[in-house]
């Protein structure tokens, strides 16, 4: 579930990479893959207690607190400038407040492992919109036929042969909308806020407040404040913004800059894997055939559209 424009470039601001950590970064990124695996889980909870604007907003809320509090530790300032500030709120809503709402409104009628498949098909969008959108990106053979290989594996997972039948249409394009949304945010921020000097803690924490901010002004305009507080519904929406967004998007950060984007980016590949084991022995979610194995279309996809091409 990646919620920072980090795509083939460490920061969308040119920060220099960070000194390597005690901790192994094969070991935070097997955290990461949980982490962010079991956020599908953790929204899934969430909405069984709480709407999804009021799941969306707590995630957000509590997310923006770890990374401020890391700013504080690191002692970094948000960026300057309205232009900056003004192209931020735009990432914000394409990287955050809208897929992440998005992701919370389908698990009210689709499983948790399906919307953690849907979260898979990020690179298949990413390669088909910057075959349009990105000059530098060049069309290949072996990602052009990725390409046709993951959406296959996506009507796999739907079972187009039984006329999704037993689907929620609704539930199960506003999972695909928002995994399409992440990629349309990476390429806006890859054009607007390449080299503005700040780094990458500063400029993903300013993202994470604006996308809060944005929450708290719709929220209260589609939902009604809770006649009660249930507790588990309630720790799953602080687990899911704590360690779910703040706590990944930190860990992310320092992936990145130690073995960079590509290798970090590896992480979408393990999220649907562990989505929907969680799902199956947790919630107990059916899984039928065609899931498992149209996951693995996609996931084959997915990873040809990522090759580099031969010099």
């Amino acid at each position: 579930m990646t919620t920072v424009a980090t795509p083939r470039t460490a920061s969308p601001t040119g920060a220099p990479a960070r000194p390597r950590t005690a901790l192994d970064w094969r070991i935070r990124f097997g955290v990461l893959s949980l982490v962010w695996g079991f956020s599908f889980l953790l929204i899934k909870v969430g909405t069984d207690g709480y709407a999804p604007f009021q799941v969306t907003f707590g995630r957000l809320l509590f997310g923006t607190a770890v990374l401020v509090a890391a700013m504080a530790v690191k002692r970094e300032r948000l960026p300057r400038g309205a232009r900056t500030w003004g192209h931020l709120t735009v990432a914000a809503l394409l990287l955050n407040a809208l897929p992440f709402s998005l992701f919370a409104y389908s698990e009210l009628t689709i499983p948790s492992t399906l919307a953690g498949i849907c979260n898979a098909t990020s690179p298949l969008w990413g390669m088909a919109l910057s075959l349009v959108a990105l000059s530098e990106d060049r069309p290949t053979r072996r990602r052009v036929a990725g390409l046709g290989i993951g959406f296959l594996g996506v009507l796999t997972v739907l079972g187009v042969w039984q006329g999704f039948h037993g689907l929620d249409a609704t539930g199960t394009a506003m999972a695909l909308l928002a995994s399409l949304s992440y990629p349309v945010g990476w390429i806006y921020v890859r054009r607007t806020l390449a080299g503005t000097g700040a780094s990458h803690l500063s400029m993903t924490g300013a993202q994470l407040l604006l996308a809060t901010v944005q929450l708290a002004v719709v929220t209260p305009l589609f939902t009604s404040l809770p006649s009660r507080f249930p507790v588990v519904p309630l720790l799953a929406i602080v687990a899911l913004g704590a360690l779910g967004t703040g706590f990944a998007i930190f860990l992310q950060y320092g992936i990145v800059a130690e073995v960079g984007p590509t290798t970090a980016q590896m992480v979408t590949y393990f999220i649907p894997v562990i989505a929907t084991a969680a799902g199956v022995a947790i919630l107990g979610e059916s899984l039928a055939w065609s899931t498992p194995v149209g996951a693995v279309i996609v996931l084959a996809g997915a990873a040809l559209t990522q090759a580099k091409p031969r010099r």
